[in-house]
């Protein structure tokens, strides 16, 4: 017993230590990060198989969002058209734990924008940052759920993976990463790894060098909302 209390002791004197090390090297990614993280989500839903074998067969299929408004009438989320398009039984998982009914409330193919409301309540949203103070080699998160199925088929169940990089270019109408966009992630924030505010949505990466992802910036999903409000609840 004494020695068990000995090797506990250890173990948290190690986890203080590794804890004082970050703070010393002023690395503030894990707690910008631990912030963001409960308002990013889980799509899962049936959707047309990608497969020409198998024209009208509804396939499992899934993507991430992220909260952007929240109250007592519910939430909406921000994700990639792409991630949504022509799905049924949609669903969100919140938290990683609940997993609730969600429905498409506007989309846009051409921008690959578009916005999910769930009647799920007082969530946590994103900030939301601005594209005119993007510049390249900026750091940057991208969170999301990285082909989800096979972490579930090896018993790893559902967390929201992060990945660190940089901003690498300000394209016309996308952000150039050099963080991966894995099947999965797309419709997932891409952030400012120093405020924690949204500047993009993950939405690809090159199938040549699958290295170079993109994103959708901001302040066209700043548009989009702005186009499509919240309407007001009836009450009768």
């Amino acid at each position: 017993m004494n020695r068990l209390r000995a090797f506990l002791s250890l173990l948290a004197l190690a986890a203080c230590s590794h804890r004082e090390l970050a703070h010393a090297d002023g690395d503030t990614f894990p707690q910008i990060f631990a912030q963001l993280r409960p308002s990013v989500v889980l799509f899962t839903m049936k959707a047309p198989s990608d497969d020409p074998k198998k024209k009208g067969v509804y396939e499992d299929a899934y993507g991430t969002g992220f909260v952007v408004e929240s109250g007592a009438w519910g939430s909406r989320f921000l994700t990639a058209q792409h991630v949504i398009e022509n799905a049924r039984r949609l669903r969100v998982t919140v938290g990683n734990r609940r997993t609730i009914a969600a429905e498409v409330a506007a989309s846009d193919a051409k921008q690959d924008v578009a916005i999910v409301e769930t009647r799920e309540p007082n969530l946590r949203a994103v900030r939301l940052g601005s594209s005119s103070a993007l510049e390249p080699g900026m750091r940057i998160g991208v969170a999301g759920y990285p082909i989800p199925d096979a972490f579930a088929d090896e018993g790893l169940g559902v967390e929201t993976s992060v990945f660190f990089g940089r901003l690498s270019s300000v394209r016309r109408d996308a952000l150039e990463l050099d963080a991966p966009v894995i099947p999965g992630e797309s419709g997932g924030p891409v952030f400012d790894a120093g405020t924690g505010e949204v500047i993009g949505i993950a939405e690809s990466r090159f199938e040549e060098e699958r290295a170079i992802g993109f994103a959708i910036p901001i302040a066209d999903a700043l548009r989009f909302l702005a186009a499509h409000p919240r309407k007001p609840v009836t009450v009768r």
